[in-house]
């Protein structure tokens, strides 16, 4: 569907007013972002196509040079992480440079159609995808990917996109297996989380709560985030195992009360996920009508077993509320870290329809830990650095993974 010159300038207005009115920062990040509305004005009100319209609405958005900023419609392309649930490295190969699987989270598409960790992305729908372009996919879709496997094969595959019911049906997007169990040995358990999924999360409670019982008798523990976009709130109740103690895990701050001041032992709290779904309204009623500057803290669960021995493990591509976990285990001497730095995308983001089926999706909350801590930009540095290698996964094993075992046996 293509919009009309005086339609591009209302919806530009439309984010304009957004911007200066709900953008978690007052100083629009140390940007001029008036001047930066002028300057992008006449790109976008002459963009000759949808497409070109996007890419350059876009463009405005990250000037302001922070993370959960977006301009899309349904029929938009969307990122990996969330639309085939895998992420990618760059690596080089005899046809040049080439972006090779990294994270391929179970359940999602790319793992349903076989695709693994290692293999080699060379086109989608016979367009050829190499870096700086990000490998992008339509929701509702079935994608051509041909790939070379890890042992050098070449193979097309078909990446099934459609997500029937899609939570959010004006941005679908694909949901792995949230959180799964596994025995590495009598006594090591491993966590495999891939998102939190869910506003609320009372959902992804439940399915933690059912994976911890099944390594509950472990006496070691690695929580593997790695990949991990993160999502809502749920993921306090995995915070809430890493501590038999009620703990203040950090707080988010709108734009509200940075304006006007506060103290940060004065906001409200968010002490549990609710247990059943009709306890929600509650929820709801209970910080209706209020700012959302909000404290975050852990439930008090109880003694583990494996407390004291615990490590995260973490990429580039954890990011959210992954980043909000590692973060919390690392500033309380919770878990060692280990893996690279995480992204450094942190805010709390919340999503406007401007018009012609397009939604802005802006920065409306900024998270401190309760330390201090800003993520957003700066992401959580591992206790120990250790880089992904694509030949060990060739080989049939994982680097990261194995590192974390050696440190997690050590403690």
């Amino acid at each position: 569907m293509t919009v009309s010159r005086e339609q591009r300038g209302e919806i530009l207005g439309k984010v304009d007013r957004l911007v200066r009115t709900r953008f978690f920062d007052p100083s629009f990040n140390g940007r001029n972002w008036p001047a930066l509305v002028d300057q992008h004005r006449e790109p976008i009100l002459n963009a000759v196509s949808p497409e070109e319209f996007e890419l350059r609405m876009t463009a405005l958005l990250k000037e302001l040079g922070t993370s959960h900023t977006g301009f899309f419609r349904r029929e938009s392309r969307v990122a990996s992480r969330n639309s085939i649930n895998a992420t990618f490295r760059k690596r080089e190969i005899a046809e040049g440079t080439r972006w090779v699987f990294q994270d391929v989270q179970p359940g999602g598409p790319a793992d349903a159609a076989g695709i693994k960790p290692g293999d080699i992305l060379l086109s989608i729908d016979e367009q050829e995808v190499a870096p700086p372009i990000q490998p992008e996919f339509r929701m509702g879709t079935t994608a051509g990917v041909a790939v070379v496997q890890r042992n050098g094969a070449r193979r097309l595959v078909n990446v099934e996109l459609r997500v029937p019911l899609a939570k959010y049906r004006e941005c679908p997007y694909a949901e792995p297996r949230d959180v799964s169990a596994r025995k590495l040995s009598a006594s090591l358990g491993v966590l495999k989380v891939t998102l939190f999924p869910g506003i609320i999360g009372i959902d992804f409670a439940r399915d933690v709560d059912r994976a911890v019982a099944d390594i509950r008798d472990c006496d070691r523990l690695i929580v593997d985030l790695r990949g991990n976009p993160g999502g809502g709130i749920g993921g306090l109740r995995l915070m809430g195992y890493l501590t038999p103690a009620r703990l203040p895990v950090g707080y988010s701050l709108t734009r509200q009360s940075a304006e006007r001041g506060y103290r940060k032992e004065d906001l409200p709290q968010f002490r549990g996920v609710p247990s059943q779904k009709w306890m929600l309204p509650f929820l709801l009623l209970r910080f209706a009508g209020r700012d959302h500057s909000i404290v975050v803290v852990t439930e008090g669960l109880g003694r583990q077993k494996f407390h004291g021995r615990i490590v995260v493990l973490v990429n580039e591509h954890t990011s959210g509320a992954g980043e909000m976990v590692a973060g919390f285990a690392k500033e309380n001497s919770l878990a060692k870290i280990v893996g690279t730095r995480t992204a450094g995308r942190l805010l709390g983001g919340e999503g406007f329809k401007v018009g012609a089926g397009y939604i802005t999706f802006l920065p409306v909350g900024c998270y401190l830990s309760w330390g201090g801590h800003r993520f957003e930009g700066n992401g959580v540095t591992p206790d120990l650095e250790v880089d992904w290698s694509p030949e060990s996964i060739a080989d049939g094993t994982d680097n990261q993974l194995n590192r974390a075992v050696e440190v997690v046996n050590s403690l």
